[in-house]
């Protein structure tokens, strides 16, 4: 695998992550590094995933541990991908650090790479996201875990960040029930699949006693132990189905579900649930007994292969026939898993230089639209290299510049609580008494109380090149429009601001029509921030590409103000109603935040036309 490593790009984000993290020393972080020996490889000469799994949940548990100053367990793994194999003779290095600290659990980033020694190459193999749970004192009460104080512009990142992976987390399961619910997902057709290996054929049951090396310091059966026996009978099954040997390519969310003692006895049961063109599911279930007592659910798990030919490509696989009732649900729960690899695939691991900007929204991948929407503003927010460019009356335009990309940000200071604040930049309707860019806001879809779709119109802008840009009359031009995913979000512990992101979307429902200019929102919105004397500090941020440059060049060269004026207007406007009326106070600030939500979408978006329109 090594033979595919694109080395300097990789090598590149290696000494960018080792420049970062020499600026602070994180006192969470553990660090693990082994040479991979014979004993560790499999028939290919290739690191074990299930030994790789052990070092990784090893070092994860003594990050947590050290963070808690108390016994910690694994309760979940996020999604893990792997990237690339490991030899016999190379270096594995593991790190690991708490992200964030919530009540009685923690996220912990593990990151994995590996080093040829011979050749001084460095490349990753996989990031991992574990979530850690307390254990309870002698006396049966919570440990309390203390906050996580980021340093670093990459620690701000993952702390601000793990709370939109924990909102996932918690709604894993129900996607995929939705999915099969709403008939979206494709029904098992057993008459086209004759020559199909039958399911039974790829079933592996296999028992496991826990001995004292397989338990932890607290003597209890280590979460890593038992992930590499389950990894085991997977990879049995997916060898029976292909008739070769398989690479783990990933595997999907877990939990953990109880705990193991020595003593026990792991019943684990393995078979292939679906077989596509280039790839395999085997679904894992672990179960622990005693001599006496029923089995307890301890673990399922779902694991993707792939079969590699002499060149590392995937080869074509053979069919699988489903066993009737059970078996062909979990075919079809197959597929919706599939969907949402591919889903977070193409949306959370997008690079956001790549065109077009706008992802199809449907239903199944809102949840990981919602994340990247609101992760992607906070990673932008988080940078600590903005410059800043004109400031008037304390309002300051800063602008950042990365690679292609450029991103400006406005920001000022108001006397106006930042709860309020935020219900007042939700509510659409006032929104043209401080907008004079404003044209017309439609709601098209409300997906839940903190995610909503729009269409918004703004003015075309015509340019007459540089210091020379001006905004085209209603009368003018064509009219442009965007459709647009709005989420927001209220802080979820001290120092979080609020959040409104946006970006663009598309809808068949809503395709580009004739008279209207379709644009693209790659990242924008706003962040409210509670300051000292009950003030707060907005925010607007938005990430531009090189073709709207010359639309805001005049501002960022300090000749025009128009961004003072569009931001003086919406500072006057949240000063004016500053005061809560009587129905909100009824209805409650939070109550109110959620019907209000939506504005705040459009808000944001149409702030950054007008914006681009003024500085024209």
């Amino acid at each position: 695998m090594s033979s595919r490593v694109s080395g300097d790009l990789e090598k590149e984000e290696e000494e960018e992550e080792e420049e970062e993290e020499e600026e602070s020393f994180n006192p969470t972080e553990v660090k693990m590094s082994q040479i991979v020996m014979p004993c560790h490889s499999n028939h290919r000469q290739e690191l074990s995933v299930g030994q790789l799994l052990k070092w990784m949940d090893s070092t994860a548990c003594l990050s947590a541990e050290r963070h808690a100053v108390s016994p910690c367990v694994t309760a979940s793994m996020d999604d893990i991908h792997f990237e690339h194999t490991i030899s016999v003779g190379q270096v594995v290095n593991i790190k690991a650090k708490v992200n964030r600290a919530f009540n009685t659990s923690m996220e912990v980033g593990i990151q994995v790479s590996c080093e040829d020694l011979f050749s001084d190459r460095h490349w990753r193999v996989c990031l991992a996201y574990a979530t850690f749970v307390t254990q309870r004192t002698n006396t049966g009460k919570k440990v309390i875990l203390k906050p996580i104080v980021p340093h670093t512009q990459k620690e701000q990142v993952e702390y601000s960040v793990a709370a939109e992976r924990r909102r996932v987390r918690m709604v894993h399961d129900d996607i995929i029930k939705e999915l099969l619910s709403n008939g979206s997902i494709q029904q098992a057709d057993n008459s086209t699949v004759g020559n199909a290996v039958p399911a039974e054929r790829t079933r592996v049951e296999s028992v496991e006693l826990v001995l004292p090396p397989h338990a932890n310091h607290q003597v209890n059966t280590f979460g890593g132990q038992i992930m590499a026996w389950m990894v085991n009978v997977a990879m049995i099954a997916a060898s029976r189905l292909c008739q070769a040997h398989p690479t783990l390519r990933s595997i999907d969310m877990f939990t953990f579900r109880g705990p193991s003692q020595i003593g026990d006895r792991l019943l684990l049961r393995a078979i292939v649930n679906n077989a596509f063109k280039n790839s395999i599911e085997v679904g894992v279930r672990a179960e622990a007994y005693q001599e006496e007592g029923h089995n307890r659910h301890i673990n399922s798990a779902f694991m993707t292969f792939e079969v590699l030919d002499n060149h590392g490509m995937p080869c074509t696989l053979p069919r699988i026939r489903p066993e009737p009732l059970e078996g062909e649900r979990r075919f079809q729960e197959a597929i919706a898993r599939k969907k949402i690899r591919l889903d977070r695939k193409y949306i959370i691991s997008r690079k956001q230089s790549e065109v077009p900007l706008s992802v199809p929204w449907d239903p199944t991948n809102q949840v990981y639209l919602s994340y990247n929407n609101v992760s992607a503003l906070k990673m932008l927010a988080a940078r600590n290299n903005w410059r800043l460019s004109s400031e008037k009356d304390k309002v300051r335009l800063y602008t950042l510049e990365q690679k292609s990309m450029l991103s400006f940000r406005v920001e000022s200071e108001v006397d106006v609580p930042a709860h309020r604040a935020f219900c007042l930049l939700a509510e659409l309707g006032n929104r043209p008494s401080w907008d004079t860019h404003y044209q017309k806001c439609e709601l098209i879809h409300r997906v839940d109380d903190d995610d909503f779709l729009y269409r918004v119109v703004t003015p075309s802008v015509h340019h007459r090149g540089v210091g020379s840009t001006t905004s085209a009359s209603p009368d003018e031009g064509i009219l442009q429009d965007f459709i647009l995913l709005a989420s927001k979000r209220k802080p979820c512990g001290s120092g979080d601001p609020y959040v409104i992101a946006l970006r663009s979307v598309s809808l068949p429902t809503h395709p580009p029509t004739e008279g209207y200019n379709r644009g693209e929102v790659l990242c924008a919105g706003f962040t409210i921030l509670e300051t000292k004397n009950n003030m707060s500090l907005i925010s607007y941020y938005n990430q531009a590409s090189p073709e709207v440059l010359p639309y805001i060049s005049t501002d960022i060269a300090g000749l025009s103000s128009s961004f003072y004026h569009i931001f003086c207007s919406c500072s006057q406007y949240l000063t004016r109603n500053k005061e809560q009326s009587g129905s909100e106070e009824q209805t409650g600030q939070y109550q109110a935040t959620n019907t209000d939500s939506p504005t705040c979408d459009s808000e944001a978006d149409s702030l950054s036309v007008g914006l681009y329109s003024t500085h024209l």
